[in-house]
């Protein structure tokens, strides 16, 4: 609509009611109450309806950028000029709120896939897909936001989403909204991999542990925090490239699902190697451990989408950690180191005891990334 149309449709009789100087019938009151638009069948049936959505939203938020054959071309796959070890990463993206305090679907579906390639060492990565899957019935500007965080999101990174694909769902048969992400991402050095750690290397986490899974909890539960919890969701590739450009990094980790207690029970497992650990050494924020305790929840075991867990030469812990700091992670510090003995398992020192740390088991926190 354009601006003197919009002026027009805010016109008013003398009793205060809206009148038709459109010429159409229509008017302001009528717009007001009109039904919100909603994603139809057609949307994702392949034909006028799914080519004017593709169009209008999809190429208006991520457009083209370096790859010889881009979105744009709308042909089946896009064409892209790569030397080098590439990185390859997948993963679909559900979560129940799908805008959370903090964040939303669409934001974490980007970070999340950029962090998966950070993690191998792919710290600029080259191209991201798009596939996304809508229930018939969700509201359109639900998608509409969604796909503004994933630009928005992509944009930060310097990422272009060169193809993607849309599909529509009956109603009842997914939950609003779905997201696939690939990704393929240059290694610039070594891959990073936790069979790569060695006997007194340092554990580093880059920030507070916790605070995604226990906001997202929080908002399905109604609680409110009072604004003190909030999602950590970003791209960490930033504070990758800082981290191994100050030292050497043997392997690194985004701890999602299961939290950093699975994070280090999978180095644990890859290194064949025990890790010890200081619990008061890690970062938790009092709103995470509030919402903890009220939810019955270990912080420990709670899903992260902004935080990198780090293996690290010794003698080159600290200058990482100084980096991470410089590279905006003022909370990173060093948690534990790796052992000798205790071959696979993680020993937790609670500062009045030391027990193992198990991985998470069975589905605790269902739909939170």
């Amino acid at each position: 609509m354009s601006e003197n149309a919009e002026t027009d449709a805010e016109e008013t009789n003398a009793d205060g009611a809206a009148e038709d100087t459109t010429g159409d019938g229509a008017t302001a009151d009528d717009a007001a109450d009109a039904p919100e638009a909603v994603i139809d069948a057609g949307v994702g049936a392949g034909g006028g309806r799914m080519r004017e959505f593709v169009e209008s939203e999809i190429l208006a938020r991520f457009g083209d950028g370096s790859a010889r054959v881009g979105l744009g071309a709308l042909e089946d796959g896009s064409v892209h000029s790569v030397e080098g070890d590439i990185v390859l990463t997948t993963d679909t993206h559900v979560v129940d709120p799908p805008v959370f305090p903090g964040g939303d679907i669409g934001e974490l579906a980007i970070s999340g896939t950029v962090n998966d390639l950070a993690m191998m060492g792919a710290t600029d990565p080259i191209a991201l897909t798009c596939g996304l899957i809508v229930e018939a019935g969700t509201p359109e500007s639900l998608v509409t936001d969604v796909l503004d965080s994933m630009a928005a999101a992509a944009d930060r990174v310097g990422v272009e989403i060169s193809t993607g694909d849309t599909k529509v769902m009956g109603a009842g048969e997914i939950d609003r909204i779905a997201i696939n992400t690939t990704g393929i991402g240059r290694v610039t050095g070594e891959p990073l991999q936790a069979a790569r750690l060695e006997a007194g290397d340092r554990i580093v986490v880059s920030g507070p542990i916790g605070e995604h899974g226990l906001a997202v909890l929080s908002a399905r539960e109604g609680f409110d925090f009072g604004g003190d919890l909030a999602s950590d969701v970003a791209p960490v590739n930033d504070l990758v490239r800082a981290a191994m450009a100050a030292g050497t990094v043997r392997t690194a980790t985004d701890p999602t699902r299961g939290g950093l207690a699975m994070a280090l029970n999978e180095f644990a497992s890859s290194a064949d190697a025990g890790i010890a650990v200081e619990e008061r050494a890690i970062p938790i924020s009092e709103a995470a451990s509030a919402a903890g305790e009220v939810l019955g929840i270990e912080p420990l075991d709670v899903a992260n989408e902004g935080v990198a867990v780090f293996g690290v030469a010794p003698d080159d812990a600290d200058a990482v950690v100084d980096a991470l700091r410089e590279a905006g992670a003022p909370d990173a510090t060093i948690v534990g180191e790796v052992l000798t003995d205790h071959p696979g398992r993680v020993v937790l020192d609670t500062g009045i005891g030391r027990r193992y740390l198990a991985e998470p088991t069975g589905e605790q926190l269902p739909r939170i990334c």
